[in-house]
């Protein structure tokens, strides 16, 4: 089984939403300060969201741990 690009992209989304969330609350507890909190939040989401997508390329790539489709399953196209 493999994701889509745009599957990869949505996943991305949505996580950077959580983790982004968790380091712009850790920067405010850190330094009480909005301009450092929005700094490193615009930051954090354009940087993660790029590596975590090459990431999730990358791994797509890769076959270990992966179960093998049943036969009649492989050439059926996605809908």
């Amino acid at each position: 089984m493999k994701d889509s690009r745009f599957r990869s992209v949505v996943k991305g989304l949505t996580w950077r939403v959580i983790a982004s969330g968790t380091t712009m609350s850790v920067a405010y507890f850190l330094t009480g300060d909005m301009h450092i909190v929005m700094a490193t939040g615009a930051i954090d989401v354009v940087a993660k969201l790029l590596f975590y997508y090459g990431h999730e390329r990358l791994w797509g790539r890769v076959a270990w741990g992966r179960a093998a489709m049943p036969v009649g399953k492989k050439n059926q196209k996605k809908r």
